[in-house]
C-alpha cells in the first residue's frame, strides 16, 4: 500500500500574531520576522522531494507557500479549505478584549466546546468537518510521493488530533509555532503523526526574537 507523505506548515508570523489578535479569515499579511520565517523554510526543504504545495488561498499561508514554491520551481495551489477557522466577530480582537465584551463566549471558546461558535463564524466541529475532508482528498492525488500543505494555526491543530486520534475537546499539550515543520502519513486507513513542531531550521538567526508563536 502507497502512503502519502505530508509536510504541514503553519504560515510565517503576522503583526496579528505579535499583538495577540484573533486572525481567522481576516486576511494579514506576513510581517518582516514571517518573511525571514518563509525564507528559511524554503531553504530547509530544499533538498526534499515534493511534488505538489497547496496553501491556504490567505494571503499570509500562500505567501508563506511561495517562498518554497519559488525555490523548488512549483507552483503554489490555493485551497479555502485550508482556511484558518472563521471566527466572526471575535476577528481582529486581542484575548482580553474578548473577555471583556463577551465573557460567556470567551469561556465557552477556552473549554473547547465542539459545537459553540461565534456569531458569524465556525465551531470547532465545522472546522474539522471542512479540514479533514480537505487534506484526506488532496493527500489522496499523491499515493507514494509528499506533498506540502501550508495552513493556519487551527488547521495544524485538527489534523495533529486527527493524528493521534485525539478529540476536540482534549487539551492542547503541543505547540503551533509558525513556519514550523509538522510530518504526517496519510493512508487509506487514515492519518498517522511522524513528526511534529520542527523549528531547528529558525533557529540560525539570534537577532531575531523566537518567542512569538
Amino acid at each position: 500500500m502507497q502512503v502519502t507523505r505530508i509536510l504541514a506548515v503553519r504560515h510565517g508570523e503576522t503583526a496579528w500574531n505579535v499583538d495577540g489578535r484573533i486572525q481567522g479569515h481576516t486576511d494579514i499579511a506576513l510581517n518582516e520576522k514571517g518573511r525571514w520565517q518563509a525564507e528559511q523554510l524554503a531553504l530547509a526543504l530544499r533538498d526534499e522531494p515534493i511534488a505538489a504545495v497547496y496553501a491556504s488561498d490567505l494571503g499570509r499561508a500562500f505567501d508563506t507557500a511561495q517562498a518554497v514554491g519559488r525555490l523548488k520551481g512549483l507552483e503554489v495551489a490555493p485551497h479555502k479549505g485550508l482556511r484558518e477557522r472563521h471566527f466572526g466577530r471575535f476577528e481582529g480582537l486581542s484575548w482580553a478584549e474578548l473577555e471583556r465584551r463577551w465573557p460567556a463566549e470567551a469561556l465557552a471558546w477556552r473549554k473547547r466546546m465542539p459545537d459553540f461558535a461565534p456569531a458569524g463564524g465556525e465551531s470547532l466541529e465545522q472546522l474539522q468537518r471542512r479540514i479533514i475532508p480537505t487534506v484526506l482528498d488532496l493527500a489522496s492525488r499523491h499515493p507514494g510521493e509528499q506533498v506540502l500543505l501550508v495552513a493556519h494555526g487551527g488547521v495544524m491543530d485538527i489534523l495533529y488530533r486527527a493524528a493521534t486520534r485525539l478529540e476536540l475537546t482534549a487539551p492542547r499539550s503541543w505547540e503551533l509555532p509558525n513556519a514550523a515543520i509538522n510530518r504526517l502519513l496519510w493512508s487509506p486507513e487514515g492519518l498517522t503523526l511522524v513528526g511534529w513542531a520542527d523549528t531547528l531550521h529558525l533557529q540560525s538567526e539570534a537577532s531575531l526574537d523566537e518567542r512569538s508563536a
